[in-house]
């Protein structure tokens, strides 16, 4: 895989990677450097000048540590957005529903997108969808999105890392590339 950046370099959108992911609320997470990764593509983006999307999401839950103005709304520091960065909220899973996202990219002629965020098997997952079935050149890094346990309404408690896999390997090949972050950035040309 190559990304071909001479023309119109690929978008970084970093999913909901907010403070409240840190709270036990969620229970036990795989792939604690998931934030590490990120972190290291958004310094490459920023030192090439490349754009950058942070989307957030602003739970309506009343019991979700999500909820604009509780401390788990903000956005975790090691990615916190700078001046001149796009950044969109939700209300529901996906980052294109009822936001300006599909509209700010495609006015800026952006087709190639690089996902990263929180969680791999709800708001990641369904943004990449999404953004696969508009039209959208996507990759996923699989090192830089993460998820929690999940019990299943059969009383089944499926580890996050499985979760995580079953999802990445959903998404390979019908909606996006999934890569990791260094073949990603050995892949940037």
């Amino acid at each position: 895989m190559n990304i071909d950046t001479t023309s119109k370099p690929p978008a970084l959108l970093l999913i909901d990677v907010q403070k409240a992911f840190d709270d036990p609320y969620w229970g036990k997470r795989n792939n604690p450097d998931a934030e590490k990764e990120m972190a290291r593509l958004l310094t490459h983006w920023r030192q090439q000048r490349w754009p950058v999307v942070h989307i957030q999401h602003c739970s309506v839950d009343p019991n979700s540590p999500l909820q604009p103005g509780l401390p788990g709304h903000a956005f975790k520091d090691e990615v916190a957005p700078i001046d001149g960065e796009a950044q969109f909220q939700k209300t529901v899973n996906s980052g294109f529903i009822g936001t300006e996202l599909e509209a700010h990219l495609k006015s800026r002629g952006l087709s190639d997108l690089v996902l990263v965020g929180l969680t791999t098997d709800h708001c990641v997952s369904t943004t990449t969808r999404m953004a696969g079935n508009l039209g959208f050149n996507v990759t996923l890094v699989s090192d830089a999105t993460a998820t929690f346990d999940r019990t299943g309404p059969d009383g089944v408690t499926h580890t996050a890392e499985a979760l995580h896999q079953v999802h990445l390997a959903s998404l390979h090949g019908e909606f996006c590339a999934v890569v990791t972050a260094s073949e990603l950035l050995s892949s940037l040309t």
